[in-house]
Parts: C-alpha cells; sequence; structure tokens
C-alpha cells in the first residue's frame, strides 16, 4: 500500500513538469542538470517535451559553463545535450565570441558546425568570417573557406584567405593551408601552408620572408624558420639567396637563465659566386654568474675575410667595424671586510683585425692590430676609513704579444691613500700615490735593456664646494646649484720614451680628463704635470623627482710648466692650457642639446667642437641638427694635408616627421664637409595605419676609402600576423636620435 502511493505521488509531479513545460512560460529560467556541466535557458518564451526536447523564442539566451549563446530560436535536445539555433546567433566564450545564422552543437564534446560564420578573438584583435565553422572540441574551430585580419571591421586593408583555417584558442595559435595574402585586395603572397599565433606567444614555425636589396649583394631573399625549444631557449635559421653571391644560412641561437645568458650566431655561405670562396662570420657572446660574486664571460667574433661585413651586412654598426673582440674572461666582486671591495680579474684577449681592402699598397693607411694579452690579471682594492684613511690598490700582470712589434710582459702597482674631509656643502681630498711599472721584454729597451723598470709619485689635492638655491622660471620651481671645483696635480717628469707602448694612448681634452691625474689611457706612459684645474658647474634640477633639467659647466688648465712626456710631435706641450665649456640639458619640454667646446687660447682658435640640438614636440616627431669639428693638429708637424689630414668637418642631421595623414618621412645625411663626401646617407617614408605599417627606407654608406654600399628596405609589417620584407627598424633607431616606432 505504501508503494502505491508513492507510485501515485511520483506520477503527479511529472504531471505536473510536463504541464509546466508544454505550457508557456513568460520571461522565465529553465535550470536542466544534465550528464556534465549544468545549463540555463531564458527567453521569451519556452515551450517543449520534459526531456525530450526544449525550445526557446525570442531573445533566447542558453548558458553552459564559462559560454553564452544567444538568438532568436532556438532548441534544446536534453537527452543528446544538443542545441540547434537559427537567427542572430552569438555565441561568446572565454577568448573569443562567433556570430552566424545556424548553428548545431553538442555542449558536452563541443563538436558542431554554424553556417555564415564571423569570429572575433579577445586576444589579438583578430577577426575574420568563413562558408562554415566546424567546431572540433573546446577551444578548437575549423572554418572553411575562412578569412583573418587585425584591421577594424568595416576596414578590410588586408587580410588573408585560406580553404582551411583552424583556430586553438587555447593556445592561440592559427593553422591555415592554401594561403593567399591579400593587401589592398591585390594577392601579395601565396603559401600552401601558414602557420602563425595571433597573440605574440612564441611558436616554432615559419616566419614571413625577408625580401631585400643592397649593390654588394644584389636581390636579397631569406625565409626564416624559427624554433621555440624551451621557455628559455630559441633558435632561428634562415636559409638566404643573394643574386650575387649564392647561397647563405644565417643561423642565431639565443638563451637565458636565472644566471645564465648568451647568444650563437653563425652565417655561411658555402661558395660565393663573385670571389669563389667559402664565407663565414661567427659571433659568440656568454656569460655566466658562478656565485660568491664570480661570474664569467667570453666574447667571441671572427669572419673568414677582410670584406665580410661590408659585402653582406647592411647594418652601419657591422660594416664600419674594424677590430672584432676574442675574449674569454673570469671576474670576481666581493666586499673587503667592512666599508671596503676587492675586484679582481683575468682575461685572455685578442682581436681580428679587419683591413681595409682598398688601401693594401698604402702600408701607412694599413690598421695596426692591438696587442694580444695572454693573459691578463688584474686587482683593485679599496678599503675607506682606516683611521680617517682611505686606501686603494690597483695591479695587474700582463703578457702582451704581437705578431711585429716588441713583446714582453708587464707588472704594474699602484697603491694610494687619501685624507677625504667631507660635510653637507663640500670635500676636500689630498691624495698620495706611488706608480710602479716592470717589464720583461723580448727585446732590449735600450740602454735600460730587457727589464726596465719605472717609479714615479702622484700627488693629488681635490676640492669643491656646492652652493644651492630656489628659484622659479615661468612658473616652473628648480634648485639651481652652483659648484666651484679646484683640482691640483702634481707628477715629476721621468723619461719614458725607452719604454714600449703596449696600450697606452692620449685621451680626449674633455672635461671629464681634466679632473684626472694622468692624460694618458693604459699603464706605459704617466705624464708629468704640474697643474692646477679650475671648473666651474650649475645644475637646474627639479625638486619633485631630482631630474637634472639643466648643465651649463665651463673649466680649465693652469700648467706651471710644460710638459715633456709625449708618444707624438703633434702633441700640445704648452703650458698654455686649453679652456672647455659645455651646456647639455632640456631647454624645454621640447628642446634639448648638448653642445661641447675647446678653445686654444695660445691661437685663439677652436681645437674641437661637439654640438647638437634636438626637437622632440611629441612621440613620433623629431628634428636632430649636429655638428663635429676636430682641428688639423697634423699640419703643425709639415706633414702634406693631402696625405694625412686628421681634420673632421662633419654635419649630421636626421628626422622623423608626419608630412600627411597617415604618412612619415625618415632622412638622415652624415656629410663629411673637408672631404665633400656622403658618410652615411638615408632616406625613407612609413604609412602607419590602424592595422599595418609600410615602410621604404634607402641607406646608402661608405664601406671602405673608396667604396660605398646602398641598401633598399621595404616592409609590410600586418599587426598580429607577420612581417614581409626587410626590417628597417634597427637602421632607423641607430640613425635617427629619438626615433620611434608608432603603433
Amino acid at each position: 500500500m505504501k508503494k502505491q502511493k508513492n507510485c501515485s505521488l511520483r506520477s503527479l509531479i511529472y504531471l505536473i513538469i510536463c504541464f509546466c513545460i508544454s505550457s508557456n512560460l513568460i520571461a522565465e529560467d529553465v535550470v536542466i542538470k544534465p550528464r556534465q556541466k549544468p545549463v540555463t535557458i531564458k527567453a521569451d518564451r519556452v515551450e517543449g517535451i520534459y526531456e525530450q526536447e526544449m525550445e526557446a523564442i525570442g531573445n533566447a539566451q542558453l548558458c553552459y559553463g564559462d559560454n553564452t549563446l544567444t538568438a532568436d530560436r532556438m532548441k534544446y535536445f536534453p537527452s543528446t545535450n544538443e542545441a540547434e539555433v537559427t537567427g542572430n546567433i552569438r555565441l561568446d566564450r572565454k577568448n573569443d565570441f562567433i556570430q552566424g545564422n545556424y548553428l548545431k552543437l553538442n555542449l558536452d564534446t563541443e563538436i558542431g558546425f554554424l553556417s555564415d560564420p564571423r569570429y572575433t578573438m579577445k586576444e589579438g584583435d583578430g577577426r575574420g568570417a568563413g562558408e562554415k565553422l566546424l567546431f572540433e572540441g573546446k577551444n578548437q574551430y575549423r572554418l572553411k573557406e575562412g578569412s583573418y585580419t587585425t584591421c577594424p571591421v568595416g576596414d578590410e586593408d588586408w587580410f588573408i584567405l585560406a580553404d582551411d583555417l583552424k583556430i586553438d584558442s587555447e593556445k592561440e595559435v592559427g593553422v591555415a593551408r592554401n594561403v593567399s595574402v591579400r593587401f589592398k585586395g591585390v594577392p601579395i603572397l601565396y603559401t600552401p601552408w601558414l602557420d602563425f599565433s595571433y597573440s605574440g606567444r612564441r611558436k616554432t614555425g615559419f616566419l614571413a620572408p625577408i625580401v631585400g636589396h643592397t649593390a654588394r649583394s644584389g636581390a636579397d631573399l631569406a625565409i626564416p624558420f624559427y624554433l621555440n625549444i624551451a621557455p628559455n631557449i630559441d633558435a632561428t635559421i634562415a636559409p638566404r639567396v643573394m643574386s650575387r653571391r649564392g647561397f647563405m644560412v644565417n643561423n642565431e641561437l639565443r638563451y637565458i637563465g636565472e644566471n645564465v645568458h648568451g647568444q650563437f650566431l653563425a652565417d655561411v655561405l658555402p661558395r660565393d659566386i663573385d670571389s669563389h670562396e667559402t664565407r663565414y662570420g661567427v659571433s659568440f657572446q656568454h656569460a655566466q654568474y658562478l656565485g660568491h660574486g664570480w661570474r664569467g664571460q667570453l666574447d667571441y667574433n671572427r669572419v673568414s675575410d677582410d670584406r665580410f661585413l661590408r659585402d653582406l651586412s647592411n647594418n652601419l654598426s657591422q660594416t664600419s667595424r674594424t677590430n672584432l673582440l676574442q675574449q674569454a674572461g673570469m671576474f670576481y666582486h666581493g666586499a673587503l671586510g667592512h666599508d671596503g671591495t676587492l675586484s679582481v680579474s683575468a682575461i685572455a684577449q685578442r682581436f681580428q683585425t679587419l683591413q681595409d681592402p682598398f688601401v693594401d699598397q698604402n702600408f701607412d693607411l694599413l690598421t695596426i692590430s692591438p696587442y694580444k694579452r695572454l693573459p691578463q690579471v688584474t686587482m683593485n682594492a679599496i678599503k675607506r676609513n682606516v683611521g680617517g684613511l682611505d686606501f686603494a690598490m690597483n695591479a695587474s700582470w700582463s703578457n702582451f704579444a704581437h705578431p711585429t712589434r716588441i713583446d714582453g710582459k708587464r707588472l704594474t702597482m699602484f697603491p694610494t691613500v687619501s685624507l677625504p674631509f667631507r660635510n653637507s656643502y663640500g670635500f676636500l681630498t689630498p691624495k698620495f700615490g706611488m706608480h710602479y711599472t716592470n717589464y720583461a721584454l723580448s727585446t732590449a729597451a735600450g740602454n735600460a735593456g730587457s727589464n726596465p723598470d719605472r717609479l714615479i709619485p702622484i700627488v693629488s689635492l681635490d676640492s669643491g664646494v656646492i652652493f644651492d638655491r630656489n628659484m622659479s622660471i615661468r612658473g616652473n620651481n628648480y634648485i639651481q646649484t652652483l659648484e666651484p671645483r679646484a683640482y691640483y696635480v702634481y707628477v715629476p717628469f721621468e723619461d719614458q720614451s725607452f719604454l714600449p707602448n703596449f696600450d697606452s694612448a692620449e685621451s680626449d681634452f674633455s672635461f671629464a680628463q681634466m679632473l684626472t691625474e694622468n692624460r694618458f689611457s693604459g699603464s706605459d706612459r704617466i705624464n708629468d704635470a704640474n697643474q692646477i684645474t679650475l671648473a666651474l658647474t650649475s645644475r637646474l634640477i627639479e625638486p619633485a623627482t631630482g631630474i637634472e633639467r639643466l648643465r651649463v659647466a665651463v673649466g680649465q688648465q693652469f700648467r706651471f710648466r710644460d710638459r715633456r712626456v709625449i708618444l707624438d710631435s703633434s702633441q700640445v706641450t704648452s703650458r698654455k692650457a686649453d679652456f672647455i665649456a659645455a651646456l647639455s640639458g632640456r631647454l624645454t619640454q621640447e628642446i634639448s642639446t648638448d653642445l661641447n667646446i675647446q678653445l686654444d687660447q695660445s691661437e685663439l682658435r677652436t681645437e674641437k667642437f661637439r654640438g647638437g640640438i634636438s626637437y622632440r614636440p611629441e612621440l613620433g616627431k623629431v628634428i636632430n641638427l649636429g655638428y663635429r669639428y676636430t682641428r688639423d693638429v697634423r699640419e703643425q708637424i709639415d706633414i702634406p694635408v693631402n696625405q694625412l689630414n686628421t681634420a673632421i668637418k662633419q654635419v649630421d642631421t636626421s628626422i622623423q616627421w608626419p608630412f600627411f595623414s597617415n604618412w612619415h618621412t625618415v632622412a638622415r645625411v652624415n656629410y663629411s664637409l673637408r672631404d665633400d663626401r656622403l658618410l652615411a646617407g638615408l632616406a625613407g617614408f612609413e604609412y602607419i595605419s590602424c592595422c599595418y605599417k609600410f615602410r621604404v627606407v634607402v641607406q646608402k654608406l661608405t664601406t671602405a676609402t673608396t667604396k660605398t654600399t646602398t641598401a633598399v628596405f621595404v616592409q609590410l609589417e600586418l599587426n598580429g600576423l607577420m612581417d614581409i620584407g626587410s626590417n628597417p627598424l634597427r637602421i632607423l633607431e641607430q640613425s635617427i636620435p629619438g626615433y620611434a616606432s608608432i603603433y
């Protein structure tokens, strides 16, 4: 009896549910719990048959998981968990939303199809359409006769058409077959297969071809293949064909870790059509932190011949290189007790020197390769505040080798002690040191034999005062400083003409160099000095940020005796010193400048001038004007000007500026007034739109004494898909200070 009552109650509930479902439900939610995830249906009217079919009519909405499906009308089948939808369909998912006219979809497997599909990515701005969309599982679908673009709706500047286009929303990649890339409605590229990341995520696959032209290599085509080996390791292999040189392979491997990073480049040309030789270039940089203050570093660069970079590189910084570094080293930096530091390094170093191939017959113009250091060990130790004194020791031991010059070993030790007095408004630092040098030479150095040495005391007194005040300029508050400084150096004369010169050269006379003890770099020459340098610096500083807006500095050395230690007879030895002035900073928010001038007071003439001014009113707008002058000091020693003229007179101007709507012009001219010759020139234009960029740049470089090369860069950048052509961005950034790629 009890069992019959339960059956009757269950039957009554079923009848009520069926009645409700078969009736019209106005603006009500119906929740159904299928096998995997709950489904919620909402519409103006819902009707159907329980556990068989449910139909939602008018503003219909079906929600399952993270997905929301809306349409004019839809049918839902609980037994199979399938939906059949028509009219103004929109499927909103986590990574995209899809629209169409007719949809049939299994909500469990997410397998089905959609007619007249239109899709939009939520990551990467990609969108497209097709004849039919096939759902192939969670976050994956395939379009037949599909398209893809990143242009906004209504703008079809570029798009790809594919017979088959598969989208993986989880990996954020697309795979297309039988693809044509169309720009302004014109097919510009066809490929049977295209694999791309629409979110910018790294992935293995072919990159867009690189097309270019240079005067020395001819027409140039490269097809890079990118390998995403690991999250911290990648590589690019680029087969390259040049009409005047032949087939070449460019290889690049990059890696980075918590304590290591590096890059390996290898370019191989098995047989040059022009020279019939095998040519190559290798570059390997590796740096690794070993712990406890130790790190190792390797920097190895080599090419097969002197003309490799000039013939096969489009980069000015590459074509102008003359010495390729080959160095391995170990370095240590750590504390030396309390208030002290210790730095130790050991390197093995040599260079590959590239000669200008067009001066082979003129020995005087050949580039002399630097000495090899096999090895060099240095130590720098500083210990501060020992009874009020600061102690320092700079020491080195080097083994110098050269194929044509005298070589040998050199030991240097330079201990110093100073007594600094400091407070909030100034400082006074007397300092004393003894510089000792000992050589073990392969050939005797005159009367000094093969083991000459040198011991020179060096005394200096450095002092300065800092004044500051608050001031206002055009309503802006600043802190203005006035910083006078006096620096005295005394070094007695020691004849060093019999010593070899492994690594010394006279430093350029500059504001910073005036305030140093030795005007020579390296350790083979120590200048004699009895001089005082007076300098005055004034700065404008923003008090809120600490940013230095403007700096003005003047300085002059007063020598109490003529110089006697020189490296060549063209150096100035008179006690009448030059005057230096410098101005740098932002004159306004848009205008910045950097000016340096060196005047010879004895002759009342300019020795050196470096000047530049830059106008940058906003991103993508910049004008740079520069001038460089160095007087020809060699005319003092009766060397014919047409034989060795070292005077430098150069102008350097560059610009990036919009000239019409989305069009920008780019140009640079580096011109030698002395030689009446263009050293480096660049001209081109950019068109920047919302979904693509088009650049054309022509660059002309002087690569040797009598030779130039011209390179043409043409690039079409399709946002979110690929770059077609040769990329001139690095050239533009190097050639035009302040250049900005506009997006």
